[in-house]
């Protein structure tokens, strides 16, 4: 019979982290300033392969980049898919190809993002993997948002600075600062990791050839991103609305007009009105929003299959979230409640759900994982029978 797994000790050194703690990591670092962490990813050391990213970046249904230049060059930008024969030689100095999205298609990218989950699920983003000859990089700039630098092979020559100027460069197929004045410099090793908080300023530069790094990347959306997401599924023609959203504008009591083209503030305030009430929902907040944050990347696709008895897990491309009153997976939201509702959050929080834990589940909730399984977003778990 199988042991539930432990939850993890937060208050315990891990080795991930260089040997702090995650509360030790949060509290000294998190948002606030880097962290160079040694031999911290030797178990991932390797297991990304040049030919394997190069056979990646050949697929249509992979996101990939192509960037050459450096100081001295001019910078060029293509994107994928490239075939083989496409890329430049290994030996030219100064390019690098990106590959999105690994932890969908590649086992090793996927234990790798899973080794972050002491951070929130709707804050994990994805792994990119990019593979650098000598002196290959993209050039020093910023991310809105935290990210480990994981070096798999080879190495790099990181420098970082914290500095406020982030003016880019006109003209360029990529974003390059202006001005890059590094406070710090670091040269990272096979295993080794760097934390960069958002908007700290960075230039890693390839130190010979088959430079592998992964970036574990942390999603941190603007307001404005939020907004424009979330509005049009606050208000979804499919649902029922409520009679006050029903209600029509009226302006029964208003006279003739010597200034027609005026918006009068009445028809202000009812617009205004209107906006509020939907978002003065708090359920509706909360489904728009894990709908959202639950999306698979855009390319992203699921091979169905049989829905087979045993022990299952989560397609490694598969994205789910709970509230209080929703599960969601990919980009939908389900309704749950009492067991189903705890049973649908573990296989949430786990990624998996064991044999009898199905068992547990109403016939309904049994019904929708098997959907799940032919539609491919949840399949058997290894070594399941």
């Amino acid at each position: 019979m199988k042991q539930a797994p432990q939850a993890p000790d937060f208050a315990a050194p891990w080795p991930l982290l260089g040997g702090m703690s995650p509360e030790q990591f949060m509290r000294r670092h998190w948002q606030r300033k880097p962290a160079l962490m040694r031999a911290a990813a030797l178990p991932w050391v390797g297991r990304m392969p040049r030919g394997e990213l190069f056979g990646l970046a050949e697929r249509e249904d992979v996101e990939s980049r192509l960037v050459t230049g450096n100081d001295r060059a001019a910078w060029t930008l293509r994107h994928g898919p490239f075939p083989r024969r496409s890329l430049p030689a290994l030996s030219q100095p100064g390019w690098t190809v990106l590959v999105q999205g690994m932890e969908a298609i590649h086992p090793a990218a996927r234990e790798l993002l899973d080794a972050f989950r002491f951070l929130p699920e709707a804050r994990l983003d994805d792994v990119m993997v990019s593979w650098a000859s000598d002196g290959g990089g993209v050039g020093p700039h910023t991310d809105a948002y935290d990210v480990f630098l994981v070096q798999v092979s080879g190495r790099r020559r990181w420098r970082v600075s914290n500095q406020k100027q982030r003016d880019l460069i006109e003209g360029l197929p990529v974003k390059i600062l202006q001005c890059f004045e590094p406070t710090l410099e670091w040269e990272l090793e096979p295993g080794d990791i760097l934390y960069l908080p958002p908007n700290w300023a960075h230039d890693g530069v390839a130190l010979g050839a088959d430079c592998i790094t992964a970036s574990v990347g942390l999603r941190a959306p603007r307001r404005v991103e939020l907004a424009d997401a979330l509005l049009p599924r606050l208000i979804d023609p499919e649902d029922d609305a409520p009679a006050a959203w029903e209600s029509v504008y009226r302006d029964a009591d208003i006279g003739p007009t010597l200034h027609p083209a005026a918006i009068s503030p009445e028809f202000q305030a009812f617009a205004q009105d209107a906006l509020r009430r939907v978002v003065d929902d708090p359920q509706g907040m909360a489904r728009a929003l894990g709908e959202y944050l639950s999306e698979p990347k855009p390319k992203q696709l699921f091979d169905g299959g049989r829905a087979l008895p045993g022990d299952v897990a989560l397609a490694p491309g598969s994205r789910m979230l709970y509230d209080r009153w929703h599960v969601f997976l990919n980009g939908e939201s389900y309704r749950a409640a009492g067991r189903d509702a705890r049973l649908m959050q573990r296989l949430a929080d786990a990624r998996q759900l064991s044999a009898a834990q199905r068992q547990q589940l109403s016939p309904d909730a049994q019904q929708l994982l098997n959907e799940w399984m032919e539609w491919g977003w949840v399949c058997p778990s290894p070594g399941s029978r």
